[in-house]
C-alpha cells in the first residue's frame, strides 16, 4: 500500500479537501497521512478521513522520509511560509524527501508563480488527484 502524506498549517482547510478528495477517489488503496504543522490542522485532516496523523516538526520530517507520494500547497518547500509554521527544516526534509510531489499552487507570501493560471482550490484537487492516480497505477 502506498504512503500519501497531506501536509498544511494554520487551519488544515487545503489538507482536509486534498483528504476527502483522496479517500472518494481511492478508498482504502493508499495510507493517507494528515501531517499537520499545528495541532489544530492534523485535527482538521483527520476529521477528513485520514488513516492517521501527526503534528509538529519532527513528525513531519521523519514521516516524509518514508513517504511514496507528498501532496500540499507549494509553500510546505519554503522555509518560513505559512505565517512562520513551516519550519526550514521541513522544507528542507520535504525538498529533499525522494517521495513524488504534489504541489498546489497556492501560498500568503509575497511571491507569485509566473505563467500559471488563476485556478480555484476544487480544480486544483481535482487535478492532483487525478495525476495521483495516474502515477499510482504505474508504479
Amino acid at each position: 500500500m502506498k504512503r500519501i502524506c497531506v501536509i498544511d498549517g494554520q487551519g488544515g482547510g487545503i489538507g482536509a479537501t486534498l483528504i476527502k478528495s483522496l479517500k472518494a477517489e481511492l478508498g482504502e488503496a493508499g495510507d493517507v497521512i494528515a501531517l499537520g504543522t499545528n495541532a489544530i490542522a492534523t485535527t482538521q485532516m483527520l476529521k477528513a478521513g485520514a488513516n492517521k496523523g501527526a503534528s509538529g516538526e519532527n513528525a513531519i520530517c521523519r514521516t516524509v522520509a518514508q513517504a511514496d507520494f507528498i501532496l500540499g500547497p507549494i509553500a510546505i518547500t519554503w522555509a518560513n511560509a505559512m505565517l512562520g509554521e513551516l519550519t526550514p527544516k521541513v522544507a528542507a526534509a520535504v525538498t529533499s524527501s525522494t517521495a513524488v510531489k504534489l504541489l498546489l499552487p497556492l501560498y500568503q507570501e509575497k511571491a507569485e508563480i509566473v505563467g500559471l493560471p488563476k485556478e480555484p482550490l476544487p480544480h486544483l484537487v481535482a487535478a492532483a488527484i487525478t495525476k495521483l492516480k495516474e502515477m499510482m497505477s504505474h508504479v
